[in-house]
Order: C-alpha cells, then structure tokens, then sequence
C-alpha cells in the first residue's frame, strides 16, 4: 500500500483560518441514525437542511413499531423541507446483549429503570442461566453457548449501546475461569453500567483468528420479520449487514432479500470484528459499500493498528469505487455542543483519507445536539475537501491501473477467472448484467429491456446470477484474502468492464461467445472507466466548477466519483416505466437516493425527453439558479450519444442560466469513443431526459436535492419528481411510501 500524503499547497494560517462560505458544497455525506432525539419532523427537517443524506434505524434496539413511525417521520420531512434522503436498515444480527428487564417509555423508545455500578478489581459473572436476574455482580448473557467461547485471560467487553468505550458505561472484564453455565471475569476498570448492554468478545490472538465464534445467523427471525413487514410500506434503499464475516455472509442477505422482493436494496457490509477484516477482500467484492464500526472493530484490533487499518480499508474501498461510511467519530457531542480537538482532526483525517460519508450513531441517536452535530461534521469536512490533493488522488488510481493492467496483460487473465472462480457458486464473469444501460427514450420499457431480472447460464462460465451486490464487482473474492492493495486493484478492472457490459445488454445488443470472450480479456482501463478518468482530467485542465453524469444504476457516476473531483458530481438519474407482464413499476428513483453515500454526487430524477441538449440546458440552468455554476464557468459533461460515449465541455451563459452558444451554433466540444460519433444531436435511451427545478435554497451544504419535476409536484413525500402528465398515473400508483 503507498501511503496518501497530504502536503498542503498554502502553509499561511492567516488564509487557513479564514472562515468558510455558508453556501459552499461539501462533498462528504452525512447519515444519521433515527432516535427518541431526533425522531419528530421538525427536527428531521432541520438535520436534511443541515446537510443529512441518509437515515439509519437500527434493528437492534428499540421496537418495530417506533421504526415504523421514523420511517413516516422522515417521508413527512421529506416533503416538508424538499430534500431527498435515502433509507437504511440496520440488523440485529450476531449481536450478543446482557438480558435485562425493560419497559416502553410514552415516546415509545425502551428505557431501562435501573443501572448498574462496578468498580475494579470486583468479580463479575456472566451466566447463560435463565433464572438470574441482571445485577452489578451477576449478568445473565443471551448467548446460551458464551462459556464454549470463552478462556481464561480472554478479554470481554461490556458497554452500553453506540457508547465510544470510553464513558463511564463501558466495562472492560478479563476472564479468571469458566465453570458450567458461568464466567468468572475481573473488572479492569469502574463503570455504571445502563441501558441496553451488550457484549464483545475480544480477539486473544495478535495477529491471526484464535477465538471460537458464535454460531448465531447472519440474519435473525426478527430482523427478517421487521425487513419483510417494512418493505410492504417504505422503500429500504441500504441493508447494513451488521457483524459481516465473509463473502458468504453479504451473498446470503442478498439472497434473502431477492425473496422477499427488496431486490433493489444495496446491501452495505459492516466491518465489526477481526474475522471480517481477514476476509474483506470477499466482502469488498460482494458488497456495495462498506461501514467500517469503529466501535467494535477498535475492540478486536491493537490501538496502534487502528490508523492504518482505516486508510487500508478506505484506499480498497476507493480503488473500486465503493462508498465507504465511517463511524464513531464525534461522540462527546452526545452531551456537548462542540467537539473535542481529536474528534475534530479525526474526522479531517478521515475526509483526507477519501471517506464518502460519516455514520453518526449515539450522537442523533440520543445526543442532546443533533443538529449542531450535522452542521459540526459538515463544516469539518468541507474544509478538509478544500485542501484534498485531488491530482495526487486521480495520479495514485491511474498508477495502479496501469500496474495492474502491466499484470493482468502478463498473466493474460482477468480477476475472477481462476478454476476456482468457476466453481459452483462462485462468481462469474457473466454474472454481471445489471449496470449502465439505455432506458427507452420515452421512459417505458419491458422486463426485455431490464436484463438484470433474468437468470441465463452462459455456457462453460456456469450458472449465472442476478444481484445488485454482484454486479457492482465480481471476482474470486470469497477465496481470497487482502493481503495488499494489489488483488482489491484488480477487482477494479471487473467494475468498470461490468458497468461497460451492462451498457450493451441495456441498449439489447447481444454478444457471441467469441465477443464475450475478447471482452472479458479487454485492457484493464475498459471503455467506461476511460470516460470516467477522462471527464476528471478534462474537468481539472479546463478549471469546471461541475461535472455532469447522465446515468441509469448510478455506476458509471460513482466511476467518476471514485476520483475525487473537487467539484460537485450533478448526477441525472432517469426513472423509467418496466412491466413484469401483470403491472406497471417506476424504478430508478432508488438509484438516485442510493447516490447519495457517494462522495460529491449530487443526485436529481430527471424525466425522459427526447433532446439530450435541451436536457443538459435545463440542467445547467438549474446549477446556475442555486449557485453550482456562475456565469462564464465550464462544464463537462458525460454521456452516451447513440451507441457511444462521450464527454462534452460547455460554457454557461452570460445569465447564468443555460448553456453559451457560439455564432456557428455548437454549444460545446465533444471528445468520444467512436470516431463516427456525432458531434452534437439527439441523445437517446437514457441520455435523454429532460429537468426541471424544485427550489432548493442556496444553502446546501452536502446539498441533498430537491426533486425537480416539470410539475413541481412531490409524490409519497419521497422528493420525487413526476415524469410526464402520461405517466402520472404510473408513478402515482408507485410511491417512495407505499399506500
């Protein structure tokens, strides 16, 4: 792994202290977790105006019902501030929990009445008997096979829910001896033990796996219960799969969702143990992002460690294109209104580090400050953004292409193509076919033409399966451990070559075994990834304050996103209509919430049309009228025109408010990959939609949307735009919360 140096262009701190603009953009999203502090609408609305993207409720604590009413808090402050934000579910998963009497309080939150003090040196007792009531010396643990796991000296955890580990809720024990049902532990240190207590056991060993892991599923019957009783009225864009092992782990949840009909749901992995960061290569490649829980993952590794776990994790995740969220990071501000000076670099340190977003957890959970939290984490960020070294960014990803492609060219191979890899239920090259394609250029379209809903074998590759974490990237991940940068790198050529193959299948052009063949043996930099790493350097050269993505699944944007402009990513997602045969179902807004973990995608529903330029002048007008763009600025822009993608550099006007026409009638350049392209014309399929805005106000921060429609009209509290007066009644029977 190179390390990511930060070397600071302007060293005068009178510049450096120079107050930040209140209307400038930060690209680091924010997402908060749900809670008895912040669950009303109000203040819901204050946060999405503070720079939320995302909502977290948490499975593991609290019941199905106060959920529920999160979820209607949020699509009710949706609607109420314009502002789209995406949805997340959090499991309860392999989560070990002290047993404890509890009663719901008149918000409807658990509360515990009564806690607990220990003091060091005292003798504690876990015990999986049933009969034993919670005390300061006896605590009754839910795992009925804790003492198999346990050995002496072992070090066992004991805190509070979403508690930093090191507040006074938090009890570090050294176990003395195991007899039958219990465990004879040794306080390490005072505590006052309250609320939902849970239990980590800590890793024995320095450096490999030594402790013997329980045996509870991945998946509980609550959390499938509470998953399947919420995907009948919200729309769950993220899975966070609490206490992830391995490769197997996120095919299992993707599996379980495919049934219960959450097949659009992205599935983020949670790193919470040492087991999982052995086995993260796996993990990498199966999931569509990664949240790295500080908490626990802090617990199992040594604290001189932690650091260059973060940025390994961090630069994986970067250098295949996946959003990587970051918790833990601002705790104290659960009980004050500012943060403390570590907190503060910590988060600067992770903006540098490449995060897309911060996971706030207790701090909105239950923290007397939410508000101020999100605006604290925001202003952190931004000033970070300002001094990232995005050239060293772009230079470092194109050295490790070429790397990479100087090996897979001496190998002749791709990742994923070993004899293992074909294997049964292994990942296949073929597998993936649900990525950027053309929707039809009036927005309605057939399962024909949504080839990622069917299931064909492509003969020796094996069987093929369909699923969102799949296609994102595939290789042989789940035999393979990280033991550098360089495999991870590898798995980047499979996701832009995957994304590129979605392209073709989309526009419904087939391939021969012969093309598929050459394709999977392609140059490690594919079509896609070109175009993406292109528009970055054209931007950059040519000083734009905005790039523009037109796109389908989001990916060929998180392509671009991957390289960290410093300028906002307005990313055009278009919804279109599919019909399974019985009914009609508008996809594509999840794809435009789903953008929002992403670092400096700013995502907007757009409704087809059929002039890709009258698009992109709407767009540019809309950029201008919230302060993105002023006049005389440049613009790129990435598209498909035709059978071809392209990148288009534009002036703005001298309003501000559309695209700069010279006197021959061009409006741009056009750099392509195809030499027939045109220079300028209608675009089709999903290059064509058309915008409109909603206002949004000038202070945006993170800047979550606004919907726009050419309506102005607000379906479900969703921030969804409608499509056109003939679909108005498609998208009206296909709300963000269904009826």
């Amino acid at each position: 792994m190179k390390a990511k140096t930060h070397f600071f262009k302007n060293l005068d701190l009178t510049s450096i202290l120079v107050p930040e603009s209140d209307g400038a953009f930060t690209g680091t999203k924010v997402v908060c977790t749900v809670g008895p502090s912040c669950q009303d609408v109000d203040t819901m609305c204050e946060m999405l105006n503070a720079g939320v993207v995302g909502c977290r409720v948490d499975l593991t604590w609290g019941p199905l019902d106060f959920h529920r009413k999160s979820l209607a808090n949020l699509q009710q402050a949706m609607r109420k501030s314009r502002r789209l934000c995406c949805t997340m579910v959090d499991t309860l998963g392999r989560e070990l929990m002290i047993r404890r009497q509890v009663k719901i309080g008149e918000d409807g939150w658990p509360i515990h009445e009564e806690s607990f003090a220990v003091t060091a040196g005292q003798q504690v007792i876990i015990t999986t008997r049933m009969d034993v009531e919670a005390s300061g010396s006896v605590l009754p643990i839910t795992y009925s096979k804790f003492t198999e796991m346990a050995v002496k000296g072992d070090t066992i955890y004991i805190g509070r829910y979403l508690v930093c580990g090191a507040d006074s809720a938090s009890l570090y024990l050294e176990v003395t001896d195991v007899q039958g049902d219990d465990v004879y532990c040794i306080a390490k240190n005072d505590a006052v033990l309250d609320g939902l207590l849970t239990v980590f056991h800590a890793e024995r060993s320095v450096e490999g796996l030594a402790n013997v892991q329980n045996d509870l599923p991945l998946l509980s019957e609550y959390d499938k219960e509470c998953l399947h009783i919420l995907a009948q009225d919200f729309e769950i864009d993220f899975l966070s799969l609490s206490y992830s092992r391995s490769a197997e782990d996120v095919r299992e949840a993707r599996r379980f969702l495919d049934s219960i009909g959450m097949s659009n749901t992205k599935i983020l992995a949670k790193l919470e143990s040492r087991q999982s960061l052995l086995n993260f290569q796996g993990i990498l490649n199966e999931a569509d992002g990664i949240i790295i829980s500080r908490g626990n993952l802090g617990l199992d590794c040594v604290p001189e460690k932690m650091a260059l776990v973060q940025k390994t994790l961090v630069q994986a995740c970067n250098l295949v294109g996946k959003p990587v969220l970051l918790t833990r990071v601002v705790d104290t501000m659960i009980n004050t209104p500012r943060p403390t000076r570590a907190e503060a670099t910590d988060v600067a340190n992770a903006v540098l580090d490449g995060v897309d977003g911060i996971l706030l957890g207790a701090e909105t959970l239950r923290g007397r400050y939410p508000v101020e939290t999100v605006t604290t984490i925001c202003n952190i960020s931004r000033a970070a953004e300002k001094v990232f070294d995005h050239h060293y960014h772009y230079e470092h990803l194109m050295e490790v292409a070429i790397d990479v492609g100087e090996m897979t060219a001496a190998d002749n191979t791709v990742p994923g193509e070993s004899e293992d890899d074909t294997a049964p239920g292994a990942a296949t090259p073929g597998g993936a076919t649900d990525t950027e394609g053309a929707a039809p250029a009036n927005g309605v379209g057939t399962k024909a033409a949504a080839p990622h809903h069917h299931h064909h074998p492509r003969g020796p590759l094996g069987a093929v399966r369909r699923d969102d974490s799949w296609n994102s990237v595939t290789s042989a991940g789940a035999h393979h451990q990280l033991p550098s940068l360089g495999v991870a790198a590898k798995t980047m050529a499979r996701f832009s070559q995957v994304a590129s193959a979605g392209s073709l299948a989309g526009l419904g052009l087939g391939r021969s075994v012969a093309v598929t063949n050459a394709y999977h043996r392609a140059p490690y930099i594919s079509k896609l990834e070109s175009i993406a790493s292109s528009a970055v350097r054209a931007a950059d050269r040519v000083g734009a304050s905005l790039i523009v993505v037109y796109t389908h699944t989001g990916k060929t944007a998180q392509l671009v996103a991957k390289y960290r402009p410093p300028m906002p990513i307005l990313t055009l997602v278009v919804p279109h209509l599919v019909s399974d045969q019985l009914k009609w179902k508008l996809e594509g807004r999840s794809s435009a919430r789903q953008c929002l973990i992403s670092r400096a995608l700013l995502p907007v529903l757009a409704a087809p049309s059929p002039s890709g330029d009258q698009l992109l002048q709407e767009a540019v007008g809309m950029a201008g009228r919230v302060g993105l763009v002023k006049p005389h600025d440049h613009v790129v822009c990435v598209q498909r025109i035709h059978d071809d993608f392209c990148v288009k550099i534009i002036s703005v006007d001298d309003m501000g408010a559309g695209i700069k026409r010279d006197e021959a009638g061009m409006s741009h350049s056009v750099f392509g990959t195809s030499p027939s392209m045109p220079a300028h014309g209608h675009a089709s399929g999903y290059d064509s939609p058309r915008v409109h805005n909603n206002p949004i106000g000038n202070k945006f921060g993170p800047m979550p949307p606004a919907a726009i429609s050419t309506n102005s009209f607000t379906i479900g509290g969703m921030g969804v735009g409608v499509l056109s007066p003939a679909g108005l009644a498609a998208a009206l029977g296909s709300t963000g919360g269904r009826p």
